[in-house]
């Protein structure tokens, strides 16, 4: 069974741009939903020992078992972001992945620039990901919904979450403004 993942940080420590009332609906009401709607839906059934990985490869496609993938692959989103966020975190990845992204986009500025535009493109909730194909190359998705890397065969590196939950306590209907204030201030490789 799973348990929620404490924050590495304290709930107040993302003000001004992730307010503590946001932070606390997050990760205390919405990925705790996730977290017990999956519990309850694995109990006794064959995903019930698996990661959250195997849970996501397992049901990615299968009609029958699309609420537990659903609340799977939000649970492994959830975290995911959150793990990638700090109040003083680290603006800019390793020198090795900065290299791979200057060479993918251009620049590191480049790179936030289709980040940010991926992030305001998708339509409705979802998410918008810097992923690793199996050769190694870096490519920016988004997703809709629950949908992430993992059921695609690719490897997640970073994320911005776009349902409305992340960001509307603080930013209302300005989904650009939270962006730029997550690449600015509150991503952390």
């Amino acid at each position: 069974m799973f348990t929620a993942k404490k924050l590495n940080y304290d709930v107040t420590a993302l003000q001004p741009y992730m307010s503590e009332e946001t932070l606390r609906f997050h990760h205390g009401k919405h990925y705790q939903t996730y977290i017990d709607n999956l519990n309850r839906l694995i109990a006794g059934a064959k995903y019930e020992d698996m990661s959250l990985e195997e849970i996501i490869k397992q049901t990615a496609f299968s009609i029958d078992d699309v609420s537990v993938f659903n609340n799977a692959a939000q649970v492994f989103n959830h975290e995911f972001f959150f793990e990638h966020m700090a109040p003083q975190g680290k603006r800019r990845p390793d020198a090795a992945l900065l290299k791979k992204i200057e060479a993918a986009f251009g620049s590191y500025e480049n790179f936030e620039k289709e980040f940010k535009s991926a992030a305001l493109a998708q339509f409705g909730s979802g998410w918008a990901w810097l992923v690793e194909d199996d050769k190694g190359g870096l490519q920016i998705i988004k997703t809709a919904n629950a949908d992430n890397p993992i059921a695609r065969g690719l490897k997640p590196l970073m994320t911005i979450d776009v349902w409305e939950h992340a960001y509307y306590l603080d930013y209302q209907n300005r989904r650009g403004d939270f962006a730029d204030a997550f690449l600015a201030h509150l991503i952390n490789w």
